[in-house]
């Protein structure tokens, strides 16, 4: 009988739950998404992993939702994302799926493993967040409410999931985005207020970071009292009292007292609680309110597919740089969020997961307390070269203002919610609404981007000017055409279009069409190894036949005594780099790809780069161009394996953390400067100039160096990529004089 009980107690053991104020969850590892990752728990003060022995989606269901996730999608086994170091918290963990934690799985206990982290588990979790999710990593949420509270609610009864700003006046319904209202949460009845006995300035602050606004507005406009009676004799108030400390991301953060089910008034004396809030640049109604909210110029977000998320860059000195993720939590990044006008943060993002940054990392361990107007207020480290590296560059999700974009476009007959052909909602001349099609002659890449945005699906990977997807509709009338984007727009409504509509192929399979993704390649150029390679060579006319054929020779090379004489090349090293989070493929397949006899190869991509010679005025006096006739993985960062390579008509692309490398000594690899003049120049290369292939970040796809050549030499300096240094830098960049003398400091 005592053996029995022993026995029991030890079972027991290898599944009571942990005190849930112990344990915390992260994804780590790379190259992954914010979904997936290998799987770490905090317990007993340090980190560790959970071994891949008896592992199963039933497991990464239950990791997934303790992450905040609605459930998983797979696992992964044998440390896909990289092996993590410290502890081995977990082996053998045995879940059905339905725990609330891990902790209650079967397991062989904590810290008792036969494991090395070559074993390392990692789950992929279905990109959807629980309602009301906060990270619990950063910011605990804790039930403030008192024992009378509680003992007349159901434990779930009392969770403040939603938040919304309800209009008070039917005028405000029209405006978007809704920046004043009565303030109303979400429980297992509906909607319901807030009693404002007690309402603060700091739950304002909170309740607007919500609904994407950095600020509120410390004095209401007059909102007539006889409109909020009304919507008192409601007599729906959930939540009696507030109080936050106004830094809080989610009001289901702040201390929260709630009513009784029974109570006779549930907000004595008091009215509901209306927030007013102000918009940031982007979102303010008024253009005269616009220009008076400027965007700050020290901060910036890159990678990102939609406004208020991104990979999180400041500016010191001139340059760019990026901020190490060590420490980095939902209170910095709500500092980020606010001072960049959108609201608090949603996610603050490690592990690079908007993609790598570059040049310098000018920040590490940032710790905000909530409260600075700007990230340079915040306490920080400066970074030394041992502490960070790229792959830690820290990203965020800010809260942004609903403005009902998606209302008005839409894709359909596509194999998923990805792709299809694009329909836009437009008003008849009698008013009616009605969904029509857009005119797909010059549609591309950066109209896609404005759709895929617009419905909140990630990158533009392809846009489509002839679509053959299943009309599921029944629309065929063209009613957009000549839609130009910039590709920042919000909306097509924001983009340049015809009046009238003009379109030559009319049938309806010559409609715009796009297909979006959660994830996109970022191409950089190695800029300091076009700086240390550039050099000028005299190359013999009778060795460039097959240059001459490919068109990488001027013009005045046509009448030029062949095959005597030479022409005079700008020779340089190209090393370009995936730094983004998907692999950069070329946009027609292999059966398209065009094969050049005279050098013996395929051509996946007709231009890849041009190289241009330019005037300090911007002029253009030489240019030469490579057309991408191998893409493939010449080197890769350490732990990531090469999958491209051109030997055999194989696959071409550029892996994520891979490099191709075009050597100064291949043909095409030049400019050809034979009819310039000596004076001092730009060197210009631009990777992917027609945006054939969808990326994050066509910004930096440019990179500029300072030349001066006089006739027989050529100096390069300045090698830097477009937008890697400060507006200022950069006039007096474009606005330089030239060396004086041959000397370079």
């Amino acid at each position: 009988r005592h053996i029995l009980l022993l026995i029991f107690t030890i079972m027991l053991l290898n599944i009571l739950p942990e005190g849930p104020e112990t344990l915390k969850f992260r994804l780590s590892g790379f190259p992954r998404k914010h979904n997936e990752g290998r799987i770490e728990v905090f317990y007993k003060g340090e980190w560790g992993t959970i071994c891949d022995d008896d592992f199963s989606l039933a497991n990464a269901h239950v990791l997934c939702r303790q992450l905040g996730f609605v459930s998983a999608t797979g696992w992964t086994h044998s440390a896909k994302y990289g092996k993590g170091t410290g502890k081995i918290w977990l082996d053998n963990v045995q879940c059905s799926g339905s725990e609330r934690s891990v902790s209650v799985c079967k397991s062989r206990g904590w810290g008792n493993s036969d494991c090395t982290h070559d074993e390392d588990a990692g789950v992929i979790c279905k990109d959807e967040r629980l309602p009301g999710y906060v990270d619990s990593n950063v910011i605990e949420v804790k039930d403030h409410s008192t024992k009378r509270n509680v003992a007349n609610l159901t434990p779930n009864e009392n969770k403040v999931e939603e938040v919304r700003l309800r209009p008070v006046f039917t005028i405000a319904t029209k405006r978007m985005p809704v920046t004043e209202g009565v303030v109303e949460v979400k429980n297992k009845d509906g909607w319901a207020q807030i009693c404002d006995n007690g309402w603060t300035p700091k739950n304002s602050h909170v309740v607007c970071g919500m609904m994407g606004f950095p600020h509120e507005k410390k004095h209401l406009f007059h909102i007539s009292s006889l409109r909020l009676y009304s919507e008192r004799q409601k007599n729906h108030f959930l939540v009696h009292s507030v109080a936050c400390l106004g830094t809080e991301v989610h009001l289901a953060a702040c201390p929260l007292e709630f009513n009784y089910d029974n109570a006779t008034e549930s907000c004595p004396g008091g009215m509901p609680a209306v927030v007013s809030c102000v918009p940031g640049p982007l979102y303010a109604q008024s253009t005269v309110m616009r220009k008076k909210l400027k965007m700050p110029s020290t901060i910036r977000l890159k990678g990102g597919a939609k406004y208020g998320e991104g990979r999180v860059e400041v500016l010191k000195g001139s340059e760019w740089g990026t901020i190490c993720d060590d420490r980095w939590n939902l209170l910095s990044a709500s500092v980020v969020c606010r001072e960049l006008g959108f609201g608090s943060a949603k996610e603050a993002l490690t592990g690079a997961r908007m993609g790598q940054g570059l040049g310098p990392i000018h920040m590490n361990e940032v710790q905000c307390t909530g409260h600075e107007r700007s990230l340079w207020n915040c306490r920080y480290k400066n970074i030394t070269a041992e502490d960070c590296k790229h792959t830690e560059d820290a990203s965020l999700r800010c809260n942004v203002p609903y403005m009902g974009f998606e209302k008005t476009v839409r894709i359909l007959g596509g194999r998923s919610r990805y792709e299809g052909r694009v329909e836009v909602l437009y008003t008849e001349t009698n008013g009616t609404l009605r969904w029509g099609l857009i005119c797909g002659e010059g549609w591309g890449t950066e109209e896609a981007m404005v759709v895929c945005r617009q419905l909140g699906l990630g990158y533009a990977n392809h846009g489509l000017q002839e679509t053959w997807y299943w009309d599921s509709s029944n629309v065929t009338e063209m009613v957009m055409s000549g839609v130009k984007c910039t590709g920042d727009e919000m909306s097509l409504s924001q983009c340049q279009h015809h009046r009238t509509v003009n379109c030559q192929k009319a049938l309806a399979r010559f409609s715009a069409g796009v297909i979006c993704s959660e994830t996109a390649s970022d191409l950089v150029l190695n800029a300091p190894l076009v700086q240390q390679t550039t050099y000028i060579e005299d190359r013999p006319l009778h060795m460039l036949y097959c240059a001459a054929e490919e068109d990488c020779l001027s013009k005045s090379a046509a009448k030029a005594n062949w095959p005597y004489g030479h022409r005079r090349l700008l020779r340089f090293s190209s090393q370009i780099h995936n730094i983004g989070r998907a692999d950069f493929r070329p946009k027609a397949g292999r059966h398209s790809w065009v094969w050049h006899a005279c050098h013996g190869h395929y051509h996946s991509m007709d231009i890849f780069t041009h190289y241009d010679l330019m005037s300090a005025n911007g002029t253009k006096v030489a240019e030469g161009h490579k057309a991408s006739f191998c893409l493939e993985d010449s080197d890769c960062d350490e732990g990531v394996s090469k999958r491209y390579e051109c030997a055999n008509f194989g696959e071409q692309g550029i892996t994520v953390g891979c490099w191709d490398l075009y050597r100064h000594d291949i043909d095409c690899q030049w400019i050809d400067i034979s009819d310039v003049k000596p004076g001092n120049y730009i060197l210009q290369v631009v990777i992917n100039p027609n945006y054939e292939v969808a990326e994050s970040d066509f910004t930096n796809n440019a990179m500029k160096c300072n030349c001066k050549y006089d006739g027989h030499r050529i100096w390069v300096h300045n090698c830097h990529i477009g937008d890697a240094f400060s507006e200022e830098a950069e006039k007096k960049f474009e606005k330089y004089p030239g060396q004086l003398n041959n000397q370079i400091s």
